[in-house]
């Protein structure tokens, strides 16, 4: 099918798990016309959830990219995991649609992922779709569900369509006026959404308020459900079931008339190097700009890079670069993905979902361009959780680390929540992800694709230091060994900065008592301090280091001299401000059954937590949230399950760092035996 910018809709299916979005995503593809027959999640044979683990699971755990052609529009759909230990490829999705559709089961209600998800689509100025699922099964309470959805998300979310015959038929509210439905009448929820709309523009409101509705033509009224859409004043709510089809083509028909195209969404958020915004021009004969926003190492095509192109034409056969790497690649293929599958195509216009193969410089979140005079610019990144659970690794099997190394890295190109560090120090690998389940999967996934079996340990916390008060520090390095000697004498200042400020460096120095040229030698030598920390061997952050005074020799004075002049008098000064170690403390939520919140409680209350509140969730659930140090949570996962019969589950994310307890930092630094220095 042949189509341009205007016909395209982008939208990312989102929600919380258990929504049924997966089976929303067949009955699309289904009524669209894509695939013949319908997958089932049961079989394992849906076009997303492809992966051993998916099916074995019975969920998704990577998201997945379709296409429908249909009605004049080419529809690019991106399924997306539900689950919160999964969410860094559902965030992505976020960064290559103009609308997000947030799926809600009709019997559960609003769950926490609907409330994550509706908030992370409006940080990115996304068009807003709130579908109800599952609007047959028994125990569903529509009435009362769309009084919750408005009440939580606000007075602009309006029903588009309405169930009726008892959830077996949707019926189209905002193109019809007459019918009865099993909420109310089709005229009163059109009045609604039709004033909602029309009071986006005083144009359009008052041709209204003068003449009616007879007044605004279908263009008129297209332009301001659109605006409505694009500015949040609308969020529409339509109803689905997606097991037996009711809906599915009347949310179709919504997609195709009246989701945004391209050049209807909101502008990407494209920045220069001095981060300045940057707009593009969405215009197809201008030069290429395409972000990535998902990688896929296939074991046939190899390394796939899927991006989103916003302006220009890619063409297969033309050369790109990849951010600033200043040699172009050849994009030798050029594929559509459509599930499963790699359809090889021509070109891709502005609004295009897209993939090229083998190029090894590729990489999430890069910008793709055919022109030097965009090699700075990049897209205002998303806002990704911290990965807090570790695991130390190690092959299980000798001769193995190679291989090892090479999972890891292909891993966690694919995963923008999945940190892979390596400490010299301890010789230690580490991998963190947002949860044990998160790792569990990363591991056997290892195992599958890459033959690698590893044994795991906790790892250590990642503890950080910094000072407490203001002191100043001076020494002077001084050596000779025959011949030209080694003189460098450095006096500075710390003093405490607030959490999160990092580090500065200050130069204070007057009368060019050390030389310019040696004071980025001071730098690194406070770096390398500060990076081997002072306290017990962890890096120092928070706070700024001033060098005022020194003095230098014409001739003996070097590099090294002022580098070791540096850690030297960084480390007098520490010793005289207070240090202090700094512990991770993390956001939890925590979803358990009522009958477990007790010990729940009790058990948190032992790891120095503090209990911010909870919510009550649908089927006699929890979700209590807390703040707790990231040391005390070591072993909790086997910890909840025993406590709640395996029915809980958490995550975390980084709060902030706070002081540990005095009896744990003399634990800590009894423990570190800092190696002696060499100069």
């Amino acid at each position: 099918m042949s189509y341009t910018t205007e016909s395209i809709r982008n939208i990312a299916m989102t929600g919380h798990s258990g929504t049924g979005k997966t089976t929303l995503f067949e009955a699309l593809l289904h009524a669209g016309g894509t695939i013949q027959v319908q997958g089932s999640i049961e079989r394992g044979t849906t076009q997303s959830d492809t992966d051993a683990q998916e099916k074995a699971r019975g969920h998704s755990i990577d998201s997945c990219i379709a296409g429908i052609d249909h009605g004049g529009c080419h529809i690019n759909l991106i399924d997306t995991a539900g689950y919160h230990d999964f969410r860094g490829g559902t965030l992505s999705a976020l960064a290559a649609v103009e609308t997000a559709m947030v799926v809600v089961n009709a019997i559960n209600g609003i769950e926490h992922g609907t409330r994550r998800m509706m908030e992370h689509a409006r940080e990115r100025g996304l068009a807003r779709v709130l579908v109800v699922n599952k609007i047959d099964f028994e125990g569903a309470r529509l009435g009362t569900l769309v009084d919750k959805l408005r009440e939580a998300f606000g007075a602009e979310c309006l029903p588009v369509n309405l169930p009726a015959q008892g959830g077996k038929r949707v019926l189209d509210c905002f193109f019809h006026t007459s019918g009865a439905t099993d909420l109310s009448t089709l005229a009163e929820a059109h009045q609604q959404i039709l004033d909602q709309v029309v009071e986006i523009d005083e144009a359009t409101m008052g041709a209204y308020l003068d003449k009616g509705e007879s007044a605004l033509g279908p263009r008129q009224l297209h332009d301001a459900f659109e605006q409505c859409l694009r500015e949040g004043h609308l969020v529409p709510i339509c109803f689905v079931s997606a097991r037996n089809g009711t809906g599915v083509a009347e949310l179709l028909e919504l997609i195709e008339r009246l989701l945004p195209h391209p050049g209807e969404g909101n502008a990407p958020p494209f920045r220069n190097a001095d981060n300045t915004p940057i707009a593009v021009s969405g215009a197809a004969d201008d030069h290429v700009i395409a972000d990535v926003f998902k990688i896929i190492n296939d074991p046939f095509v190899g390394k796939l890079g899927i991006f989103r192109v916003w302006q220009g034409t890619v063409r297969r056969d033309s050369q790109l670069f990849v951010d600033d790497v200043h040699k172009p690649f050849k994009v030798g293929h050029l594929f559509r993905m459509n599930a499963k599958a790699h359809e090889e195509i021509e070109h891709a216009i502005p609004g295009d979902i897209a993939a090229v193969a083998k190029v090894e410089d590729i990489h999430f979140d890069a910008v793709l361009h055919d022109s030097h005079d965009e090699d700075r610019i990049h897209l205002a990144p998303l806002r990704f959780p911290q990965p807090m659970f570790g695991l130390a690794l190690e092959p299980k099997h000798k001769g193995q680390e190679q291989k090892l190394s090479l999972a890891l890295l292909r891993l966690s190109e694919e995963d923008p929540c999945l940190r892979v560090e390596h400490h010299k120090e301890l010789n230690e690998t580490v991998v963190r992800g947002l949860s044990d389940l998160h790792l569990k999967t990363v591991l056997e996934r290892m195992k599958e694709r890459y033959g690698v079996e590893v044994t795991t340990h906790p790892p250590r916390i990642a503890y950080r230091e910094t000072i407490a008060s203001q002191a100043e520090g001076h020494y002077r390095h001084k050596k000779q060994t025959g011949g030209a000697g080694q003189f460098g004498e450095v006096s500075l200042r710390v003093e405490p900065l607030e959490r999160g400020a990092g580090f500065e460096f200050v130069d204070a120095v007057k009368g060019g008592v050390i030389p310019g040229q040696f004071l980025p030698s001071v730098e690194k030598g406070v770096r390398q301090a500060m990076d081997a920390g002072a306290v017990a061997g962890y890096p120092m952050q928070d706070l700024r280091v001033t060098v005022y005074d020194g003095k230098h020799h014409p001739v003996d004075s070097k590099e090294v001299a002022f580098v070791s002049a540096g850690r030297k008098a960084f480390l007098d000064a520490v010793a005289k401000a207070r240090p202090i170690v700094l512990e991770p403390i993390v956001d939890m939520e925590v979803s358990i059954p009522e009958t477990s919140v007790g010990d729940v409680t009790g058990g948190l209350a032992g790891k120095r937590a503090r209990i911010l509140g909870t919510d009550a969730q649908h089927g006699g659930e929890l979700l209590l949230k807390a703040q707790a140090p990231l040391a005390e949570l070591i072993d909790y996962a086997t910890e909840l399950k025993s406590m709640t019969g395996g029915r809980g589950r958490y995550s975390l994310d980084l709060s902030h760092y706070e002081p540990v307890p005095v009896p744990v930092q003399k634990q800590l630094s009894e423990a570190w035996r800092p190696r002696a220095d060499e100069d």
